[in-house]
């Protein structure tokens, strides 16, 4: 007879219960689920009962910070700032005896406030203030896992018109990546990817279709991308054998880029705020930033504003 555990389940006197982890997973998928249906008295119910049972847990938490990104979507400030503060504030009290980056769910249950309480602020017309709030949490945070989330939000507001940050290229894959003044009056669109990115194998196609037009004319298409600490469905791996796995997943699924230069630094991420994949940041041949975008972008859009950043 075995112990009662399989996958997360605890069976007791005939009975099936959740595991903790489990229990704090399927809180968090119930919660999105809930805000999705735009359920928030249900989602607020589900938390309130979890934490009765648990107590502050910072996957409670995580859970609670899909509450202020759901109501921010749904243009429901007041209600995003309540539930983005509240999250900040218990999360603080866990911060007393606990590492933010013990595990997953803190970080992101920061993450996620910090982010929302910036956005409010800028949806309100108080960008100035959106910029100091979030220098003033990275300043906080800025060797922690948030810093990438917290720089991604200080980017979105304030990188575009600026000159871009230089990259770190000590290591790299694919041809050498070209110096600063050998890019000069030329455009350059930044790809950011990450091996296990499925977003980014979509964006691949378009990059390679921009490439063949574009490259001709002056686009120059650089892939930055970092180390994750494993490889194919997360085994562990140390930093060369995940290297050779980079360059197998580059040659494999990004048809057309092969001589794309990809940049290895986590650093590269970090300076760019390129907590989400892909992230795609586009420079005129001037080197001012054009465009700032985490995520995918259709052909269509892009293709628009890498003929402006040529021009």
């Amino acid at each position: 007879m075995g112990d009662g555990r399989r996958k997360g389940v605890l069976t007791l006197a005939g009975c099936l219960l959740l595991a903790p982890a489990a229990e704090a997973q399927a809180l968090v998928r119930d919660v999105r689920s809930a805000i999705a249906k735009g359920d928030y008295t249900g989602a607020e119910a589900q938390i309130e009962k979890y934490r009765a049972d648990r107590g502050v847990t910072a996957e409670m938490l995580e859970a609670l910070s899909w509450l202020g990104r759901g109501a921010l979507a749904a243009g429901r400030l007041e209600q995003a700032e309540s539930y983005a503060v509240s999250t900040q504030e218990q999360a603080l009290v866990l911060l007393k005896s606990r590492q933010m980056d013990a595990d997953n769910s803190l970080p992101l249950a920061m993450g996620a406030a910090i982010e929302v309480q910036a956005q409010v602020l800028a949806a309100r017309g108080e960008r100035s203030a959106a910029v100091a709030f979030l220098q003033g949490e990275l300043a906080r945070y800025f060797g922690t896992s948030i810093r990438t989330r917290i720089q991604k939000n200080i980017n979105l507001l304030t990188l575009e018109g600026k000159t871009a940050p230089p990259l770190e290229t000590a290591q790299w894959l694919g041809p050498k990546p070209a110096a600063a003044g050998e890019l000069k009056g030329k455009a350059v669109l930044l790809f950011f990817w990450a091996h296990w990115c499925g977003d980014c194998k979509w964006q691949a196609p378009v990059l390679a279709r921009l490439k063949a037009e574009y490259g001709p004319r002056g686009l120059v298409i650089i892939g930055p991308t970092q180390y994750y600490g494993y490889t194919a469905r997360g085994a562990s791996a140390a930093p060369a054998e995940e290297l050779k796995y980079i360059d197998e997943v580059r040659l494999k699924s990004y048809a057309g880029l092969e001589d794309m230069a990809v940049p290895v630094s986590q650093e590269n991420f970090r300076n760019y705020g390129a907590s989400t994949t892909p992230t795609l940041v586009l420079m005129d041949r001037r080197g001012t930033v054009r465009l700032y975008h985490p995520g995918q972008m259709a052909y269509e859009d892009l293709a628009k504003r890498v003929q402006e950043a040529l021009d």
